[in-house]
Formats: C-alpha cells, structure tokens, sequence
C-alpha cells in the first residue's frame, strides 16, 4: 500500500477573513482522500493561538473547533532538523509531527502576505502557493500597483499616501487626489486583504470619512479613480509557464463587489466565461499571465481585472494570492471550468509544492 503524504493545513489566522479562511480550509479537507494524505489541521485564533485539533470541517466553518477540549498548542517548528510541527501537550510532553508539505489556507494579513511563508521556508517545509516575496508584493496594493506600471499592465490612475502625509495636510492630499483622479474614487487599505476597508468615494465629504475608515485598517492607502467595467477574474496555476483560464465574470448584487457578498451573502452570480467577445478574453488571460509572473507568482493566484465599458480597455484590477475556496469561490469554479475538479487542483497544487522545494534543494546544494 502506496504511503500517504501528511500535510499540515493551517486556517483561521489573525486577519478580518479570518471567518473565510475556516471555510476555504474545509474544502481542502473534505478533498483530500485519506488513502492519498494524512491532514493534519492546525487552527490559528483570532488571538493567534495554534491549535493543532481533529475537528470536523462543520465545526471549522462555524468557529466550535476552538472550544474542542482534545485540541492541543503547537507551533511550527523554525528548525529543519524537525521539519513540521511539535505538539505542546498538557502534560509537558512534546511532540514532533513530521510534515511533508503546508497548506497555509490563510486570507489577508499574517497568513497570505509573506510572513506565515517565511516562516515556513525558514523551517524548509514545502508549502502550497506563493513564495514569500510574490505574497508580500501582491499584498501590498501601492507596491503591486508600481511593479504592474514597470511591467507595462495597464491599471486605473491611482495614487498613495501614508498615513503621516495624510494627517499632516488633509485638504491638501484631497486636493491634488480630486485633480489628479477625479470623482468618484476608490478608498483602499494598502494592506488589507479583500475588499475590506474599502470606500467609494464621492465628494470631498466621504473622501475623508473614507479616509479614516481606511486607516483603521493600515498606515498606507491607494487611492484609485473609478472604472465603468466588467469586473473579471482569471485564475492562475503553475510558475513557468503559467496557466490562465478563461475569465469569469462577476455580476455584483451591491454598488461594488463588497466582502460580504464576495464570502458571506453570496448574491453575487459568476458567469463563465465572462461576457466578452473571444479576443477579449483571450487579453485577460494574456495579462494575467503576464501580471502573475511580473510579480513573482507561483502555485496560484486569481487576478481581477476591470474591462472599460466605454473603451474596451482591459486594466488590472489586483492579484490575490491564496483565493477564497468556498462553494461561492471564484478560483474553483475557474478550474472546475479549465476541466481541473477541486481534488485533482489540490493534488496538483501539491505537486507544484514539491517541484519548487526541489529546485530550491538543487540549488543549495549543487
């Protein structure tokens, strides 16, 4: 009998999809045969304890894992004579799990932008996703937005300022945003994760109240002018050379694609592909493509776009490096699309783990 392959899956986590990232997670579990993977779930808190626990999928989505009285403390271990995690139990013991791949099904900060990778990378534990670098970039919606203008993808005009610039001279950067973007406008947290914090802006009135909402959520925000478009999504596998599959469209139930009907309400509907002529959508999968390697990119993304209803102009929008996998998640569908059914996307996403640990291995050691 072939040995399984025991993979850590890590979910929940400090940020504001903590709630996402249960569900995200439980897909991923109730996709991994036990003949192919031992799983073993590792659940971070709010407060961002580790709990390595045996709850059921039912139990991660509605938040009960954390009170189950079996669960036990753990931690990663930074130390790659370990290579996983050791189990902090009750009775002074500790105990080392060796792991053979992560999935950190994290979404938002301290999980999906480079810190939980570097972590895991220090350890030398194979994981799924984005290295370290591409997650910390693609994050970062100031940076992202530079690193798309130097490799020539077509963006919105946008700007940024810190939160020192901002509170030093409100009326001014108000000022030089109105003439530079224009009403209305998008409000963002450089560093938030998805869709949260944002604010679209109208008058001068709701800029600044955008604004403050805004810096609840991080010292740094972009401010992007409107785009009247199709909101469309490719989703993206592999390193070199990267799959994009047809786009799909989203067809918002609110003013804008909010966070609670992206996760929560799931109002929104999903077309795919999306409703564009063939070259069209043959564009957004070329700069998807081009976008997702521009930032270092590996294992997987989505990358959101907006089409110009009045030019046909394709801009990108942002790139999401570990995408929601809940039932009303864009990703999945897109490759469930492409003909890649959710067990073989997490068998592949394995796979594409192992191979990047491998060349990494090559090349410290050749």
């Amino acid at each position: 009998m072939a040995q399984t392959m025991t993979a850590a899956l890590l979910f929940g986590g400090l940020s504001s999809e903590h709630e996402v990232s249960r569900v995200s997670a439980g897909t991923f579990a109730d996709n991994m045969p036990a003949e192919k993977y031992t799983v073993l779930k590792i659940g971070i808190t709010k407060g961002g304890r580790w709990l390595y626990t045996q709850a059921s999928t039912a139990q991660m989505a509605d938040g009960s894992w954390e009170t189950l009285p079996d669960n036990v403390p753990c931690v990663v271990s930074p130390s790659r004579a370990d290579h996983g995690v050791i189990l902090l139990h009750a009775d002074g013991r500790a105990e080392t799990r060796r792991v053979d791949v992560v999935i950190p099904a994290l979404h938002g900060l301290w999980g999906e932008d480079g810190t939980v990778q570097g972590l895991l990378k220090l350890a030398g534990i194979p994981f799924v996703g984005c290295d370290v670098l591409a997650s910390a970039v693609c994050m970062d919606k100031a940076v992202a937005c530079a690193l798309f203008a130097q490799a020539g993808i077509p963006h919105c005009p946008w700007m940024s300022y810190t939160q020192y610039q901002l509170e030093s001279d409100l009326d001014g950067c108000c000022e030089t945003l109105e003439f530079a973007l224009g009403y209305p406008m998008f409000v963002k947290p450089a560093n938030a994760g998805s869709s949260v914090g944002i604010t679209k802006a109208s008058d001068r009135y709701t800029l600044r109240t955008a604004v403050e909402l805004a810096l609840r959520e991080d010292s740094k925000l972009v401010f992007e002018a409107f785009v009247s478009g199709q909101e469309v999504e490719c989703a993206v596998l592999g390193s070199d050379p990267a799959l994009a599959t047809q786009p799909g469209e989203i067809l918002a139930a609110a003013e804008f694609y909010t966070y609670d009907d992206k996760y929560k309400d799931g109002k929104s509907q999903v077309v795919i592909p999306a409703r564009l002529p063939e070259e069209k959508l043959d564009e957004v999968r070329g700069l998807a493509a081009k976008a997702y390697t521009a930032l270092g990119c590996e294992g997987l993304a989505r990358c959101d776009f907006f089409v110009e209803k009045s030019t046909g102009n394709v801009l990108i929008n942002e790139i999401n490096t570990f995408p929601g996998f809940t039932a009303i998640s864009m990703y999945p569908k897109l490759m469930e699309h492409q003909g890649l059914p959710v067990p073989d996307l997490i068998d592949e996403l394995i796979a594409l783990a192992m191979e990047r640990a491998a060349r990494a291995g090559e090349k410290n050691h050749g």
